[in-house]
C-alpha cells in the first residue's frame, strides 16, 4: 500500500506537491472520516490560515509536520490478515497544539498498532489554540466526537465498543488525559444522534504528556475519579517538560486503584515519538504492547 511517506518523499516538488501527495495518502491509507456534519464548534472562518505541511527547520528532526487544521477528521487504519483483534485505538500527535506532528506520533504509531491487530484512528484535531479559548477546548471537542463516532460505528469496523483507546504524545498526551478526565463534560452543544453516546475511553497511553502538573500536584483542569479509564504512561527524567506529568497521573490513578504503569527513564528527552534514537525510552512501543496483553487488548 503506498503510504503518505512514500508519497511525500517521491514527489518533492515543492509545497503545493507535497500536499497533493498528502490528500493522496490520506485516501490511500484508509477511510477518512470528517469529525463534523458542517463547521467544527465555534469555528470561524479565516481564523487561521491555509491547512499544509510545515518543512522541517534545519536543527529540527527530518519529520513533516501539519498546520492550521480547521476541518478536523480521522483516518482508519484497519489491520491485515487474521490477528486482527477487538479493539481500537485514537492516536492524538502532539505538536504543543500549534501544529500536529502525524508522522512519527501518528501514521508510524497507525502501522505499529495495525502489527497487533489493533484499528487505529489518526485524529487531525484542531491547531493551532484559538484565541480567547483554553488552548485544549477545540482538540478536546474533537477528541469527544472522534470517540462517540467509533462507538457508535464499533460493528462497522469489527472492534468491542467497550475497548476504544486513546494514545497521545505531549500535548496529545494532555489531550488523552482530558479525555480520560472529562469525558462527561458537554463540551459542546449536540448535533446530532452521536453526542448521546458516552464520550469515555476505556484506556489510555500517555506518552511524554505535556501540561499536566505544576507545583507538585495535577493541574486544575484534570480530574482524576474512580472512574478514570487504565492508563500506560511514559517519560524521561530529562524532558524539559518534566515528567512530574505523568507521575501525579499515575499516582492518582493509583490512589483509587485504577490500572496503570509508569515508565520513567535516565535519558530520551521529548518528542521521540516512533523514532528509534538508541535510547531505552525507544523501546517505550514493546512495553505498551506487553501492558495491552495484560489488560487484554491483544493475545
Amino acid at each position: 500500500m503506498i503510504t503518505r511517506r512514500d508519497l511525500v518523499q517521491t514527489i518533492g516538488l515543492g509545497i503545493v506537491a507535497v500536499q497533493v501527495a498528502e490528500n493522496q495518502a490520506e485516501a490511500a491509507e484508509g477511510e477518512v472520516i470528517t469529525l463534523w456534519p458542517g463547521e467544527a464548534p465555534g469555528e470561524k472562518a479565516g481564523e487561521v490560515g491555509e491547512e499544509g505541511l510545515m518543512e522541517p527547520l534545519p536543527n529540527q528532526k527530518q519529520v513533516k509536520r501539519r498546520k492550521n487544521v480547521t476541518k478536523p477528521r480521522m483516518t482508519v487504519h484497519e489491520p491485515k490478515g487474521d490477528k486482527r483483534t477487538d479493539a481500537a485505538v485514537i492516536i492524538f500527535p502532539g505538536g504543543a497544539y500549534n501544529i500536529l506532528a502525524d508522522e512519527y506520533e501518528g501514521t508510524m504509531v497507525a502501522d505499529w498498532l495495525n502489527g497487533l491487530g489493533i484499528t487505529a484512528f489518526v485524529l487531525r484535531y484542531r491547531v493551532p489554540r484559538r484565541k480567547g479559548k483554553p488552548m485544549y477546548e477545540p482538540a478536546l471537542q474533537d477528541a469527544q466526537r472522534a470517540i462517540r463516532l467509533v462507538r457508535q460505528n464499533a460493528a462497522k469496523w469489527k472492534i468491542n465498543p467497550d475497548k476504544i483507546g486513546v494514545l497521545g504524545f505531549s500535548a496529545g498526551g494532555h489531550l488523552g488525559a482530558m479525555a480520560s478526565t472529562a469525558y462527561d463534560r458537554a463540551m459542546y452543544p449536540a448535533v446530532d444522534s452521536t453526542d448521546k453516546l458516552s464520550a469515555r475511553p476505556n484506556a489510555s497511553m500517555l506518552i511524554y504528556p505535556a501540561y499536566l502538573a505544576e507545583k507538585g500536584a495535577l493541574v486544575e483542569e484534570v480530574k482524576v475519579t474512580k472512574d478514570t479509564p487504565a492508563a500506560f504512561l511514559v517519560h524521561a527524567h530529562n524532558d524539559p517538560l518534566s515528567s512530574e506529568s505523568s507521575v501525579y497521573y499515575y499516582l492518582a490513578l493509583k490512589k483509587f486503584g485504577t490500572p496503570a504503569e509508569l515508565h520513567v527513564y535516565t535519558k530520551g528527552g521529548h518528542g521521540y515519538g516512533m523514532m528509534d534514537e538508541g535510547l531505552p525510552t525507544n523501546q517505550w512501543p514493546a512495553r505498551c504492547g506487553e501492558w495491552l496483553k495484560v489488560m487484554g487488548w491483544v493475545s
